[in-house]
């Protein structure tokens, strides 16, 4: 047992309000999840952290590949040396982003593509701290959430909000494939599990269970 257990330090970035999530232990190793930083100075907020706190980047991840959740590798992925990982049914996904990313606002949006495939059943590990990697497809078709199970915690992305679930409206966006994977995935965990999601306040699975309009 480690000192000090799974600490996550969120950020909220670009104009899609996105959350951006820095996982780390006592071992000071940390990854960092979906960097949506989109300027400099958004940036600049994350390495002033990752100082701060004397971090080493270990691994950097994606839950899914929309825009607003890779705006940030190429920053992450080149200043830390770190190779992107992904599931490999979403590299479609972050294969389109440089087609659409000036549309979006976002001419300066550089691509990286992964070196590594997440894949359910393979853990993540940093430091003292394993993650669960579970596919979440609906929002998009290669979606995952990352479960610790000691703390009871789960990063995970755009499928599930409080009160709310992720739009199925994208390319390879499917809504019984989505609500699916809440109840097969999400719903299956301990009511007490927190929920951190891609946008917006942290909730829990029993208050999602009780109170989404979207899961009655």
């Amino acid at each position: 047992m480690t000192p000090v257990g799974l600490q996550i330090e969120s950020f909220t970035f670009n104009p899609f309000s996105e959350n951006t999530y820095v996982l780390f232990d006592s071992s000071k190793e940390c990854v960092i999840i979906d960097p949506g930083c989109a300027t400099r100075q958004e940036e600049q907020e994350l390495k002033d952290f990752i100082e701060a706190k004397g971090l080493t980047v270990a691994r950097l991840l994606n839950t899914h590949c929309h825009i607003d959740h890779v705006l940030g590798n190429y920053f992450v992925a080149t200043t830390y040396h770190v190779p992107l990982e992904i599931h490999e049914a979403d590299l479609a996904v972050l294969r389109a982003v440089p087609t659409y990313s000036a549309a979006y606002g976002f001419p300066q949006y550089q691509e990286v593509l992964p070196e590594k495939f997440l894949k359910e059943g393979e853990d993540v590990s940093f430091g003292n701290t394993r993650l669960q990697v579970l596919f979440t497809p609906g929002h998009a078709p290669g979606h995952v959430v990352f479960y610790h199970e000691e703390s009871q915690q789960v990063i995970g992305g755009d499928v599930l909000f409080q009160r709310s679930i992720g739009r199925t409206d994208l390319p390879g966006g499917d809504y019984q494939t989505l609500i699916n994977s809440i109840r097969t995935k999400l719903f299956t965990l301990p009511d007490a599990v927190r929920v951190y999601p891609g946008h917006g306040p942290s909730t829990t699975v029993g208050e999602e269970k009780n109170s989404n309009p979207f899961l009655a």
